[in-house]
């Protein structure tokens, strides 16, 4: 087959649809398909509704020559992805990733809001620009021939307010890694690495009585940093399928982690959780970890943790989709 990813991110750039849109062409290609990327350059500088037209037609002579669209966002590619499929008749799925509309919010209002609380208590206060956000996402997800969701727990948030009952939706869990080589810690630096926003809560991360890295890095640069790290810590106030985390996991590190993630049903046996809007739960959790045999113990349950979910089986999941609709 020959097929089209849309992706706002793409390598050297970091983030979660960057490395999935990589490795879906790797795998792809192993099998035989022809695959293509068209991703943002010069958009990132344009303003919104420029940026998505522009986008639009770049990609048109790709949406011709593809038998579909694996689309890696519900809005900065989402929207012009699924307007160019609809428009030459090419089927569309599209995989949900994170929430845009709620990290604009919160960006904008700085007002610390809960994900899983934020379509019930917010709507009235969104602006112009949001309204149009959750508007064209709803179109999107209404217009798109299929839906992955990494998790239910996202699933179920959406299922309301984008009105999800009659859309086909399907469930493709995130890359779950074979165990790799790691290093023992020279300190007790608790790796944090992430972008200074507002949802991600770095406040919370002050005085927790430990070292906190927060400095941001390339992919390759965040992975060795976390095979030498002491633990790994997220505090955000939602994360829907932390790859941070699972990468910890991979390295057989202790990782603290919100309660507000996607990802409980699976680490909920290997992870220390925290209410990220307590900082004091977040100091008692980093002090617990920091004592000898409590870390001791956190690494033998990570390293009995041997479920995995290889891109190979990604890739594989993603094409039975496309055969059923």
């Amino acid at each position: 087959m020959r097929i089209l990813i849309a992706t706002g991110i793409y390598p050297p750039r970091v983030g979660g649809p960057s490395q999935y849109a990589k490795n879906m062409k790797i795998e792809w290609e192993k099998n035989g398909h022809e695959v293509k990327v068209k991703t943002f350059r010069v958009e990132h500088y344009l303003p919104t509704g420029f940026r998505h037209f522009y986008y639009f037609l770049k990609i048109i002579p790709r949406v011709l020559w593809c038998d579909f669209i694996f689309v890696l966002d519900t809005f900065s590619v989402g929207w012009p992805a699924t307007c160019a499929g609809k428009l030459f008749g090419k089927k569309v799925i599209v995989r949900t990733g994170g929430d845009f509309l709620w990290e604009e919010y919160v960006e904008r209002s700085k007002e610390p809001i809960l994900l899983k609380d934020f379509y019930q208590v917010t709507r009235k206060r969104w602006s112009r620009k949001e309204r149009l956000i959750f508007n064209i996402t709803k179109w999107v997800l209404r217009n798109a021939n299929a839906i992955i969701f990494s998790t239910k727990w996202q699933r179920d948030m959406w299922q309301d307010p984008y009105g999800l009952k009659n859309i086909k939706t399907f469930f493709v869990e995130n890359y779950y890694g074979e165990k790799e080589k790691s290093f023992d810690p020279t300190n007790k630096v608790f790796v944090a690495s992430t972008r200074p926003l507002v949802w991600k809560n770095l406040g919370a991360l002050e005085d927790i009585g430990a070292i906190v890295d927060l400095e941001r890095r390339s992919y390759e640069e965040l992975i060795d940093k976390i095979a030498h790290s002491y633990a790994v810590i997220l505090v955000s106030l939602g994360d829907i399928s932390p790859n941070f985390i699972l990468d910890s996991i991979r390295y057989n590190k202790p990782f603290i982690v919100t309660e507000e993630n996607g990802l409980m049903d699976r680490i909920r046996d290997v992870a220390i959780i925290v209410n990220p809007k307590d900082p004091k739960d977040i100091k008692d959790k980093v002090i617990w970890l920091c004592n000898k045999d409590n870390y001791d113990n956190q690494i033998k349950k990570i390293k009995n943790f041997n479920f995995t979910h290889t891109w190979t089986e990604i890739a594989d999941e993603i094409i039975d989709i496309w055969k059923k609709i």
